[in-house]
């Protein structure tokens, strides 16, 4: 019997017309689609009229199920992974299953697609032919270690924010990195609130502090000179 393949299919981080014509059909002809919120994958599937199998595959299980994927992809399954907004694995869940998969000799085939912080890297203005993502900061432990080492970094730096801890991210930026070191915040890119705010990080603080903190959000600070 032929193994089947695992395809890592990116899906829209907002407006759903950034799907791509081959995600769609990928989407269409695997025997199974594993998502890490099925409620929110749905409402993507629905409006393209995909009537597939869709399960669970998140952060709080992937280890439970991860051999059981790997063993259907053995036995034959085409099986497509996708996150809730963006590309698997990016910030999301989706290594696992990848290394997995390869340590098995199963073909990966990851498809093109949105991702949010390339639209925010090129909105920014800032050098983008070097630049390091990380992420999402630690909330907590590592947290401090970790601003100290960005603030070092001499290329362009990519991160994500929660709306509840952009304030206090800012505020930290200008502990580590000085007030006027310059920056560049995007949220809900591609939705209908879209917003990218430039300057400096005193100057980006003090917009946010008058004005409604929402969505998710992309920062992208200048590196040391």
């Amino acid at each position: 019997m032929q193994q089947g393949i695992l395809y890592v299919v990116p899906t829209p981080i907002g407006n759903l017309e950034d799907i791509t014509l081959r995600a769609i059909r990928v989407l269409k002809e695997v025997d199974l689609i594993i998502a890490e919120d099925t409620r929110q994958s749905l409402k993507l599937l629905n409006h393209f009229e995909i009537k597939k199998t869709i399960q669970s595959y998140h952060m709080h299980n992937e280890h439970k199920v991860l051999q059981r994927y790997v063993d259907e992809i053995l036995g034959g399954k085409n099986i497509a992974l996708v996150s809730d907004a963006g590309t698997p694995a990016i910030s999301d869940p989706g290594f696992l299953l990848v290394r997995e998969c390869l340590k098995n000799n199963i073909k990966v085939d990851c498809l093109p697609g949105a991702t949010a912080f390339v639209p925010a890297l090129v909105k920014s203005g800032l050098p983008a032919d070097s630049f390091c993502f990380e992420g999402f900061l630690p909330e907590k432990k590592g947290r401090q270690t970790m601003l100290k080492k960005l603030c070092e970094e001499e290329r362009t730096i990519i991160l994500y924010e929660s709306p509840h801890r952009l304030l206090k991210t800012l505020k930290q930026f200008i502990e580590y990195f000085g007030a006027e070191r310059l920056i560049s915040v995007s949220r809900e890119l591609t939705k209908t609130f879209e917003e990218t705010v430039n300057g400096t990080i005193q100057e980006v603080l003090t917009h946010f502090e008058n004005n409604i903190v929402k969505g998710e959000f992309v920062i992208v600070i200048d590196g040391k000179k």
